[in-house]
């Protein structure tokens, strides 16, 4: 028996029990509604302890697809491409090569994703919500500034966000991995850069400093994502130090 079969037959065995349950509830609430002399209290309990066993059910039913699922989910490759004055630093995956990579599987296993974005005066907030057919849900959020990279319009700047958002989200999600693609070892071992997390980070450190710091950040840099993982605590240290004495200042400057 192959690991991808024991583990989905495991993990649907405990399920019974839940199911039993709910439907000695249903029987009970059944018999209930056909006498005219039952408590409603009563009543109101009963279909209260039937949510509760159905929305047990549900997550069992949850866990035991995702864990199904994950056996079955691919890396994906990372065909896309950062590139700083016509030189590619950095490879990431892209949200189409995403989707369409872990769609089949999702359907297979009963699984669907949507997203909400929610737009602030200086920001955006992406949410996945991954559902299963069993009515159980798990959702996740990243907050982001508007990506003012590359001399980008508003339009752009926005959809970069929600872009970098959704791919983000979905990865967190699904717990999706990806891999550069196979160049014959021509290239040399590609430097470690920082997480999606910190270069959201980043991200939001330089939307609060003035442009003096921003162009230099640009010019040493040039995106969050191309930033070496080594130099993360010391470069976000000093990107948060800044920004405290320009708060500082600023609060002297209006109390004199």
């Amino acid at each position: 028996m192959s690991n991808a079969v024991a583990t989905t037959q495991e993990a649907s065995l405990p399920a019974e029990a839940p199911r039993n349950e709910a439907t000695a509830i249903i029987q009970v609430i059944e018999r209930a509604a056909m006498n005219p002399d039952v408590d409603i209290d009563k009543m109101e309990r009963l279909l209260q302890m039937q949510e509760r066993v159905m929305d047990r059910q549900a997550t069992m039913d949850f866990n035991a697809a995702m864990a199904a699922m994950q056996t079955e989910m691919p890396s994906i490759t990372e065909r896309g491409k950062i590139e700083v004055k016509g030189v590619v630093r950095s490879h990431y995956a892209t949200l189409e090569d995403i989707v369409d990579t872990v769609r089949p599987v999702m359907q297979k296993h009963g699984f669907a994703i949507s997203f909400r974005v929610r737009t602030g005066e200086n920001a955006i907030e992406v949410t996945g919500v991954l559902m299963h057919k069993s009515g159980h849900r798990e959702e996740t959020s990243m907050r982001l500034p508007f990506d003012q990279s590359g001399s980008k319009n508003n339009v752009q700047s926005y959809g970069s966000s929600v872009s970098y958002g959704k791919r983000y989200v979905m990865s967190a999600l699904l717990n999706i991995t990806t891999r550069g693609e196979d160049d014959d070892g021509n290239s040399a071992a590609p430097t470690k850069t920082v997480s999606l997390a910190q270069a959201a980070y980043l991200k939001s450190l330089l939307a609060k400093c003035p442009p003096v710091t921003t162009d230099w950040f640009a010019q040493e840099f040039g995106e969050p994502e191309l930033v070496p993982s080594s130099k993360y605590d010391k470069l976000s240290a000093r990107l948060k130090s800044g920004i405290e004495k320009q708060e500082a200042a600023n609060a002297d400057h209006q109390g004199a």
